[in-house]
């Protein structure tokens, strides 16, 4: 979610909310509903859906369409909607994104309209979910990333957890069963409009791409795509990571798993099969399974494993991060399409390029020094042989990128930034 300013009275009742849900974890929630279509928490709603942008949704509709009708007007509209229950989600459209292992994973896009309700209502539930999610789980959740999940690995591995589960639950997204999780949800929340709100957006219908058909009911998952899939995921796995909890307390298991999303490693210091048995067994009680074939045991001495988009490396006691060989190749086909348009100006295509590598070079900004040099150099080449097409050269012109001219005159983004000492950041005496 983008980051905005909250409004004052929404971050009052967001504390509220988690403070309550934080001093008594046995309380189910009753008086939500009528916070979803408070008409500050709907214009806060949209301002973050617009500052996410997306493409449209099956209506078709854009940012720029409401804009020019006035977006008072849709937000006055699901305000009334909402207060007297006539509300219905629309469609959701599904497209598809080519994965790196020849497979594609489906993406749902809901109409701007139900993004912004799905807002709202995340914005209500967050809090009360946060309340009750474990120190180790860090994807989609505020004020915690990807980079803290990795920092975790290394402190297990610092306390001599060098055997590790490397789980991979199959198609998590799209397999999780609506029945079980409403009644995870329900743990917490007896609202029964908002239950029946979070319940039709599960239900809303697919319009699938591939197919001219009429929209058929989602009978199963929550899709990628959507503004509270995130929160409805982490509340179903919430309960792995609770039960894993108890058992450690119980001495039935050891170690910590840490958790992002649905990317989760155990990590302890004693053969991981018993571990593997219990998250099998939890698993098929949800009504989900290990993939077995992404799925592994490893020994992290001598054994490297890949999380979260980075190969780990533990060597003499000190943890190297690279990225992912498949994470390599997603970046280089990246770069290669932003260096295949022959049409645009030298200044364009390099604009291109650094919107990506900056993004990019903020997520892997820990990884081994010659892998970021070794993409410096990749995208030296790919603008090489970008001018060489451009202006019909038989071969790579090397002399645009002598003497780190793209970099010094014209502003090109470098992976790899040397790290100046803190003496340095210092202003003059």
């Amino acid at each position: 979610m983008a980051t905005l300013a909250t409004p004052q009275k929404i971050r009052d009742l967001q504390q509220a909310l988690y403070r309550r849900a934080k001093k008594e974890p046995k309380f189910r929630f009753y008086a939500l509903y009528d916070k979803v279509y408070r008409k500050d928490m709907l214009e806060h709603a949209y301002a973050l859906a617009k500052a996410n942008a997306g493409a449209p949704g099956p209506d078709g509709k854009s940012f720029e369409e409401i804009a020019q009708s006035g977006a008072d007007a849709l937000l006055e509209e699901l305000h009334e909607e909402l207060k007297t229950k006539r509300y219905k989600p629309g469609p959701v459209r599904r497209v598809y994104i080519p994965k790196l292992n020849g497979g594609e994973r489906p993406l749902g896009i809901p109409n701007i309209r139900d993004r912004v309700v799905q807002t709202a209502v995340k914005l209500v539930l967050e809090p009360i979910f946060e309340a009750d999610f474990e120190e180790d789980s860090f994807g989609f959740r505020p004020k915690r990333d990807a980079h803290q999940a990795l920092r975790a690995i290394e402190e297990a591995l610092q306390q001599g957890m060098s055997l590790v589960l490397d789980a991979d639950i199959e198609a998590y997204f799209d397999t999780i069963p609506h029945d079980r999780l409403m009644k995870a949800v329900a743990e917490r929340i007896v609202d029964g409009a908002m239950l029946a709100l979070v319940k039709a957006f599960l239900a809303a219908p697919i319009v699938d791409e591939r197919n001219d058909g009429p929209p058929r009911r989602n009978r199963q998952g929550t899709p990628q795509g959507g503004v509270i899939s995130p929160l409805l995921a982490n509340v179903y796995l919430h309960l792995v990571d609770r039960n894993f909890k108890r058992q450690k307390e119980k001495g039935a298991l050891r170690g910590r798993l840490i958790r992002y999303a649905d990317d989760l490693v155990v990590m302890t210091s004693h053969p991981p099969e018993k571990a593997r048995c219990w998250l099998e067994a939890i698993l098929g009680r949800l009504g989900l399974k290990l993939h077995p074939d992404k799925t592994r045991q490893l020994d992290a001495l001598s054994e490297d494993f890949v999380f979260l988009g980075h190969t780990l490396r533990w060597r003499r006691s000190k943890l190297y991060l690279d990225i992912s060989a498949k994470a390599q190749q997603r970046i280089r086909e990246e770069l290669r399409a932003r260096t295949r348009h022959f049409g645009q100006s030298l200044e364009q295509t390099i604009q291109a390029l650094n919107t990506y590598i900056r993004g990019a070079r903020r997520y892997f900004s820990d990884v081994v020094r010659r892998r970021l040099a070794t993409l410096d150099r990749f995208v030296l080449d790919r603008l090489a042989r970008w001018w060489s097409r451009k202006h019909s050269r038989s071969s790579p012109v090397w002399s645009l990128t002598r003497a780190g001219v793209l970099w010094t005159e014209h502003g090109l983004e470098r992976w790899y930034h040397r790290r100046r000492s803190p003496a340095l950041l210092e202003p003059a005496r």
